[in-house]
């Protein structure tokens, strides 16, 4: 089954660290918990037209929610993958 790159990529992971790492031409994506480093990649080069040097990958797992002080579910799980591209290029349209 081929994936569409658009269905690999889900969102850009914004945060405090995420955006301290953009200094090192680091890009935080958060991806389905079934595709691999390869298929992310293939994903991030075909629609922000980059070359991608590195992908590293963990995963997060959901939290418990609580309301008035009770358990009333949790948050999803998720993939994170961050991916370094190579020098001089850049995703401008996630720059800050």
């Amino acid at each position: 089954m081929t994936k569409v790159p658009e269905e690999i990529i889900l969102q850009p992971v914004v945060s405090e660290k995420s955006t301290h790492l953009l200094r090192e031409n680091k890009y935080v994506f958060k991806v389905p918990l079934q595709v691999n480093k390869i298929e992310i990649k293939k994903a991030v080069e075909e629609i922000f037209k980059v070359r991608v040097d590195k992908v590293r990958t963990m995963q997060v797992k959901g939290k418990p929610r609580k309301w008035r002080g009770r358990m009333v579910g949790k948050t999803s799980c998720y993939k994170k993958a961050i991916v370094k591209l190579k020098e001089g290029d850049s995703i401008e349209e996630l720059g800050v």
